[in-house]
């Protein structure tokens, strides 16, 4: 199928096309008839898939022919509601891209930043509005905005909005939009709860979706070293310097680890920096901003945090801690594998995430490489942290933990970190 075959008007045509697309992705193929149709719709479709033109070009295509070429004042037709700043600016950006040459005007709000900027661009007009709850509301219960004439209700990442916290904010705002409206929600995953809010919320809707969770990993070269945990950031740094890594992405579990990784790297001078929930807004933006120009080498995050980041032809993603839910590690690897694009997906596993790794190969059903040939392998004879001690063998384990370290103090006297 070719995006002429949609139907859809020349001037978005010509957006797509400059864009250098001819045909839709998967999402798009199947979401863009419904949309144009004026039915309710739930996608499942992880990230980098085409999600978001897929519902910015069709309601952009029907405001269009609803707006015309009207310079009238302008009334909220259709709200986007995502759960982080970074994913509301790139949201916006696509209204933006493909509405270029229609006169349709979107504003993007969001929390942590002066709110005068956005009252003022409400009160000249704009027919499209992408916002963060918790400002959303705010702006509402001041007066600013009024949906009256909305007709678009998008609940975009909404298993993330479910597991930030937001969905009683979401229920909130569902109940101060028209009835009559059309309703889509999109997920990258879809659980029981999103299903039941489907329920709740949407009117008879389609469902669709694409890309099988574990064929994600099919095209994306992956390793794992099995590392010892507190070697992973001699690993990490061996790695990068040995391997001459740049533009990488490097997952963890928490925020207090995502600090302590960038100043493990930024002591032997690896431009780092991290990206997670109690930073600001701002200093979210501007270290994403500055990975994207390339000014940073290495980007650690949090899987909330990243969920904001949507970078082209990212050549490297390392799972610095893997997760405990097997299909997070999909998505996470599925940011180095853009568009069909291949990539490099490297996983560091210690000894208590072995049940994770095994979790994480029963759901990709894919050979991973096993990198043997690296400085810091797993301890031979070590028992996994999580079990129980052999009290029989305890003096023994002693005896021969004292010698691997009284061994590793003389090689190692000067570890990096």
């Amino acid at each position: 199928m070719l995006f002429e075959d949609l139907s859809l008007s020349k001037s978005i045509q010509r957006a797509v096309f400059e864009e250098g697309y001819t045909s839709p992705t998967p999402i798009q193929e199947k979401a863009i008839p419904y949309i144009l149709q004026g039915k309710d719709l739930v996608g499942c479709a992880q990230t980098g898939t085409g999600k978001t033109a897929a519902f910015a070009i069709p309601i952009i295509h029907n405001l269009h022919r609803m707006i015309g070429s009207s310079k009238k004042t302008k009334e909220i037709r259709c709200l986007v509601v995502t759960p982080t700043r970074e994913l509301a600016v790139q949201i916006g950006e696509s209204f933006d891209t493909y509405g270029k040459y229609t006169n349709i005007r979107q504003l993007t709000i969001f929390g942590g930043v002066s709110q005068v900027p956005q009252v003022d661009q409400l009160k000249k007009g704009v027919d499209v509005l992408i916002a963060t709850p918790g400002r959303l509301l705010d702006l509402h219960k001041q007066g600013f905005i009024d949906f009256d004439q909305l007709h678009y209700l998008v609940l975009d990442e909404s298993d993330l909005m479910l597991d930030m916290g937001f969905i009683n904010d979401v229920r909130k705002i569902v109940k101060l939009v028209p009835t009559n409206r059309q309703t889509l929600l999109f997920s990258a995953t879809m659980p029981m709860a999103i299903r039941e809010l489907a329920d709740t919320f949407l009117n008879k809707p389609e469902y669709v979706s694409v890309t099988p969770v574990s064929s994600t990993a099919e095209i994306i070269e992956q390793r794992v070293y099995f590392v010892d945990k507190e070697n992973k950031r001699g690993l990490l740094y061996h790695l990068i310097r040995n391997e001459n890594l740049n533009n990488l992405l490097v997952f963890v579990r928490t925020k207090h680890g995502a600090d302590n990784v960038v100043k493990a790297l930024k002591k032997h001078g690896v431009n780092a920096e991290a990206i997670h929930g109690d930073k600001s807004q701002t200093a979210r933006q501007r270290v994403l901003d500055n990975f994207k120009n390339k000014e940073i080498s290495v980007l650690v995050a949090t899987d909330i945090a990243a969920r904001g980041i949507d970078i082209e032809s990212l050549p490297y993603v390392i799972n610095f801690d893997l997760p405990n839910i097997p299909e997070t590690y999909v998505h996470r690897i599925g940011r180095t594998g853009r568009a069909g694009n291949g990539g490099i997906s490297i996983s560091f596993c210690g000894k208590d995430e072995e049940p994770y790794w095994k979790d994480i190969q029963k759901l990709i059903k894919v050979t991973v490489k096993t990198i043997k040939d690296h400085p810091f392998p797993w301890k031979e004879g070590e028992p996994n942290p999580d079990a129980k001690p052999d009290l029989r063998n305890k003096n023994k384990a002693e005896n021969q933990s004292k010698s691997r370290k009284s061994d590793a103090s003389k090689k190692n006297k000067k570890r990096w970190y």
